[in-house]
Formats: C-alpha cells, structure tokens, sequence
C-alpha cells in the first residue's frame, strides 16, 4: 500500500478569456507549478500516479441537478462573449468551452482516489484537480466551482462502498457552503471548515458561516465551523483547532474514510487568505489526520492562489502521506487571542451535541502571543495598498527564501524497527519493520543499569542493551521510530534509563507517555526538559505542569 496522486494535464485547459481581476487568480498555473514541484522533490515518482477520469453525468447527478448538469455542458459550444455572460449569473465564476471537461475530471479525479484508498490498492491520497468544487452547489456554480468534488466522492463512498460515517475536513480558507447546504441535515457526514469570517465581513458573506450553524434536523452537530475573525492566523492557530475542535469530535465520530478540502489559500502568502500557517504546518496537520479511519485520508485539491506557497504546501501534504517525517514548526507556537475565542465558541456551540466536548469544559488554557500583537497586521496582509509597496516587496522575498529552502529532515533509512531481547520471541512482523540485532555495549548497559536492582537480572539486562541501541539508532536518525519489548518488573527501571540517555544526548524536550500505574522516576526534574503523562494513573493529579496523571473510568485501581 502507497499514496496515489491523481491528475490530468487536461485539467489546465479552462482558463479566463476575459478581464476579470477577481477571477483571473485562478490559472492554469496552479496545477503545473504544483505538478513540477512534486516532480523536483522527487515525491511524484513515489506515488501510485492515476491519469483521471471523467465523471458520467450519472455520478454528478449524486449531487447536481439534472438541469444544472445540462446546462454546464452547454458550454462547450457557446462563444466568449455568450460565456462571459454565463458566467456573470453567478457569483466569482467563469466558464470556458473546457470547463465542462475539465470538471468532470476533477469529479473523476476525486472518485477515482475514493475507490483506490477503499478497494486496499492505496493507503492514502492526493487528487490533484481544478476546478476546485467545494462552493458549488445542487444547481449553481460558485466561486471558482462548477461540480462539487468532495461531496460526489462522499455520496460516491455511500453508494457504492457502503459507508455509514465520512469526516470532511475543509483547511480551505473560505467557507465550502456548497458541501455545508448538500450535507446539513445528514448525521453520516460529518463537516468541519475553518474559515476567514471576520465576523461576516468576508466573502461569502454568509451567516451560516458562524459557529452556531451547526446543521439541521437529524444533521445538528455535524457541521463544524470555527470561524476565523482576524488575518494572520499562523501555525499555532490551526494545530489548537485541531487539537481544541475537531480531533476529539472526529474520534467520537470515529469515521470510516476521512476527505480533506485541501485548499493552500490557508497558507503563509495567499492575497486571499492573509494567513501566516507556512507550509510545513500542512504536514503536521495531515499527519494527525491519518490517526483516524485506518489512515484512509483522501485529499482533494481547493483553492490556493500564491504558486510558490500553493506549491511548497501540496508537496508537505504529500510527503506526510508518504509517511516521511514532518519538519519542525519553528516560532512562537502559542495562538491569537482571537483564535482562542473562535475556538471557545465552537466548542459551546457543539457542546451539546458531543460528549468528548462536554467532558473538556473549560475552555484550552493558552494566551495570545507576545510576539503578535492583536489588531497589528504585517505590511505582508496589506500588499493592495500603494503606502505599504515597499514593505510589501520584503516581505514577498523574505516568504520566497523561507520557502526555496525548507526546514525539511532527510528520511530515516528504517521507518520502524523492534527490538527483542530473544530471538525466539520474534514476531509475524510486517516487511517494511526491521528486527533490530545489535545491543549497546555491555560496559555501557551496566552503568546506566547500576542504580536499579530490577536490572541487575541477566534478562532484563539483554532487554536493556537492545532498547539503548535502539534508542541511539533513533536519536541518530538511522531509525524513525521503534517498538522494545523489556520484562514486566524492569519495566519502570527500563523507562527511567531511556528517558535518562535521552537527555544526555542533548534532547531538549522529552515526552514520556506511560499507559497503565507506573510510578513516576522519583529523581525526574522538573525542570521542563521532560513531560511525564500518565494515562490511567491511580487517581487525578496535576503535580506540577510537568507530571500529570489522569485515571481512565472503569479501570480497576
């Protein structure tokens, strides 16, 4: 199982044939630029490459009218001028005898994903497609979209694969009312946009846009929408809303296939977004993603209008699919205030109608940023006016170098390996994961292993030479992540050996996740080097900011 990427050079067929500042951003451009960057990083040759398809009128009718369909295809045989007028009955479109085409693969494109990730061919993937569609709706086009692509995939998955609960994930940085008004009133889909709202003031201008739309009838609570009130929102801001809103009701959802409305318009430079995420933060996002449905993420390209930032961020999503590592995030990672309070108000609203957001209460306990001020946009987020042309021409070539050289860490040779202290313990392990031989030294071993009595036995001290080894594979970057198995009684003596020649290999910051009642190494500082996180604790327990124990319900103490 791999990454499928699905394009089709027809797709840049359909461009503007006419004057149109407001919808000459969406270009051909946007896809070939895309395309040779994945090509240049070599990402491209990694995936499962699929030519699109046409949708058949059929499929489209999952979703569109037939009238509506009838009329996109008319298209095809009318002039410019007859198109320009067309296109001036709805709001931000524009047509051209391609579009049709170039629609029914983007459509294609989306289903074609959906079938692969589902039938077991792929894992995951990327459709890589315009028209974008997430605004367009039963019998009208809208804002660049003529067929709605993600919501004929999810009626696509219903019909023909049966499923019974798909998340769509909208990191589009306007709101997709089109997949909102198809699914409103359907418990089986579960929605969820961010969106730049400005409390009304942007495009498109919709109440239903706020964080009380929570859908209709049987649908309330399955549609999600965190507004966005400020520009500016960065890296801190996206990751809280996924940690804060959607992750807890995305796993009380628990779905089955997960779509993302991959718009990059949400990304560091966009002229519509006027957002500060940068590209590596898509790969953190998606990579959080994959923890739900098996990893059955299928990701459909949206809007995205500066080529360099749209670029940069298709190949950090695609890396992430890949399964590579994600790059730091450098920066203050603390939200806007704003963004707290868009994300409080989610969480009241949706309250009601799921228990993972009840149980939370309160709201996150985070600040704004010292280092961005509230109501102080950056001369980048004011590039339209004549005062700021000098600011705005060093911010442009500040944002190309951040992104002609990313912070990217070269992949480990080993994604997984095990360590075992006997060989006849080896497991039916998958392909793909190594059995690690080697040991660390034994001089070694036996000084780290000098404090604990419950390593002095010869068993336990096999096991702990196997996890020192691996663990320096790990912190040297020969191996992405790893699996020891050590006896039950050297278990506690084991972990604080671990977390010890973590720290004395430079490691800055050391989370240390302990399931089931572990007691905590009574010599562990607080000096924030080291997160101690017990799940299922004997009893709850803030001791400090830097040992917190939480009790699972229901477990024997």
């Amino acid at each position: 199982m791999g990454t499928a990427l699905v394009y089709h050079e027809d797709m840049t067929a359909a461009r503007l044939l006419w004057d149109d500042p407001e919808c000459e951003i969406e270009c051909p451009e946007r896809l070939t630029t895309a395309l040779e960057r994945l090509q240049q990083r070599g990402l491209e040759q990694r995936c499962l490459q699929l030519a699109a398809r046409e949708a058949s009128e059929a499929e489209l009718g999952l979703v569109h009218s037939p009238e509506y369909v009838a009329l996109v295809r008319g298209t095809q045989a009318l002039g410019t001028g007859e198109l320009q007028t067309l296109s001036g009955q709805y709001d931000a479109v524009y047509f051209h005898p391609s579009t049709f085409h170039c629609a029914r693969l983007a459509v294609g494109a989306a289903l074609q994903l959906v079938d692969a990730v589902l039938a077991g061919a792929v894992r995951n993937g990327l459709a890589l497609v315009r028209p974008p569609g997430h605004h367009s709706q039963r019998a009208a086009a809208n804002g660049f979209c003529v067929f709605n692509n993600v919501a004929i995939a999810a009626k696509h998955a219903q019909r023909q694969h049966g499923l019974h609960r798909i998340l769509i994930v909208d990191w589009d940085v306007h709101h997709g009312q089109g997949i909102q008004y198809i699914f409103e009133d359907d418990p089986s889909v579960l929605y969820f946009s961010w969106h730049r709202y400005e409390h009304g003031r942007f495009w498109p201008y919709l109440r239903e846009s706020d964080a009380d739309a929570v859908g209709q009838g049987p649908g309330l609570g399955f549609t999600v929408n965190l507004p966005w009130n400020q520009v500016g929102m960065g890296n801190a801001d996206y990751v809280a809303a996924f940690l804060h809103v959607l992750l807890p009701v995305a796993f009380e959802f628990n779905p089955e296939l997960v779509l993302v409305s991959a718009g990059f318009d949400s990304a560091i430079g966009d002229p519509e977004g006027q957002m500060q995420a940068t590209p590596e933060c898509f790969a953190h996002l998606t990579q959080l993603l994959q923890v739900l449905a098996g990893g059955r993420v299928c990701a459909v390209l949206e809007g995205g209008y500066h080529l360099e930032s749209l670029s940069q961020s298709v190949c950090m999503m695609v890396q992430a699919l890949l399964g590579d590592p994600a790059p730091p995030l450098l920066g203050p990672m603390v939200p806007h205030g704003s963004a707290l309070e868009s994300i409080q108000s989610v969480r009241v609203a949706q309250g009601p109608h799921w228990m993972s957001l009840q149980q939370q209460g309160v709201a996150p306990v985070l600040s704004p940023s010292p280092h961005s001020p509230e109501g102080r946009p950056s001369s980048l987020l004011l590039t339209g006016r004549p005062e700021f042309k000098a600011a705005a021409t060093q911010d442009v070539a500040a944002l190309s170098s951040l992104l002609d050289q990313p912070r990217l860490n070269p992949t480990p040779p080993v994604r997984t390996a095990v360590a075992l202290a006997a060989p006849d313990a080896a497991l039916a392990l998958p392909s793909d994961v190594l059995c690690e031989e080697g040991s660390a030294p034994q001089e070694e071993t036996q000084a780290w292993a000098r404090p604990h009595e419950a390593l002095a036995q010869d068993r336990a001290l096999t096991a702990l030479g196997k996890v020192l080894y691996l663990l320096d594979r790990i912190l040297d970057g020969q191996v992405s992540s790893g699996i020891a198995v050590t006896p039950a009684c050297a278990a506690a003596a084991t972990l604080d050996v671990a977390i010890r020649c973590g720290l004395s290999h430079g490691a800055q910051r050391l989370l240390c996740l302990a399931v089931g009642q572990l007691d905590r190494p009574p010599d562990l500082t607080d000096d924030g080097r080291n997160l101690w996180l017990n799940i299922g604790g004997k009893e709850a327990a803030a001791l400090s900011m830097f040992h917190v124990s939480v009790p699972l319900p229901g477990l024997p103490a």
